[in-house]
């Protein structure tokens, strides 16, 4: 069960925005991700639960950030309730999707995993729903995915293969490059691991 930290910044000019502590491990229903974020302060600022089935659709999600709180699953595309600070007010959405993204690593592991793409794969499109913060906005977007190579590199637990994949904002053609070992995400644009106290799993 891999544990670590993250970091997370703002990709054009690295201010710090948080850190992500996780844990996550492959399950009998598929995977699953936790973990707790503090601001560069060190005070809360929000959590994510994430559960895959073991195609990569989201079983279920419980995003909170400040007050703001999100939970989804996968239903007629995707759906989710959006609940405001006070409570009193919840939003529904439904968007004809593939699944959900986000700041977190976690939806870059679950966007690979949903798609199960090899270096000999055409680009791949995909529509996601990502919660942007502060306040868990939802935001349909298109991008394409495509593994670039796969590469084994020698550790002392072992071969650890690690994924590179090109991914392409379809609305602005914007692209960057995904590097994930496993279900843990080693390097991404505003994302820096930091610390990881076991290996990544392996999917079957």
């Amino acid at each position: 069960m891999p544990r670590g930290r993250y970091s997370l910044h703002d990709p054009h000019d690295h201010t710090p925005l948080a850190e992500e502590h996780f844990q996550c491990a492959p399950g009998p229903s598929g995977w699953r991700y936790v973990s707790r974020l503090t601001d560069p302060a060190g005070e809360h600022r929000g959590s994510v639960d994430l559960a895959l089935d073991d195609l990569g659709r989201p079983l279920r999600l419980e995003l909170h950030a400040g007050d703001w709180q999100v939970r989804g699953t996968a239903l007629d595309g995707v759906t989710w309730v959006r609940t405001d600070p006070t409570g009193l007010h919840a939003t529904e959405g439904n968007v004809r999707a593939h699944a959900f993204t986000g700041t977190s690593p976690a939806f870059l592991v679950a966007t690979a995993r949903l798609l199960r793409l090899t270096p000999s794969s055409a680009a791949t499109r995909v529509r996601l729903v990502a919660f942007t913060d502060p306040v868990l906005a939802p935001r349909t977007v298109d991008q394409s995915w495509a593994l670039v190579k796969s590469e084994a590199h020698a550790t002392d637990n072992g071969p650890l293969t690690v994924d590179e994949y090109q991914v392409t904002a379809l609305d602005t053609g914007e692209q960057h490059a995904v590097h994930i070992a496993g279900d843990v995400v080693l390097a991404a644009p505003g994302i820096e691991l930091e610390d990881l106290q076991s290996p990544p799993s392996r999917f079957d």
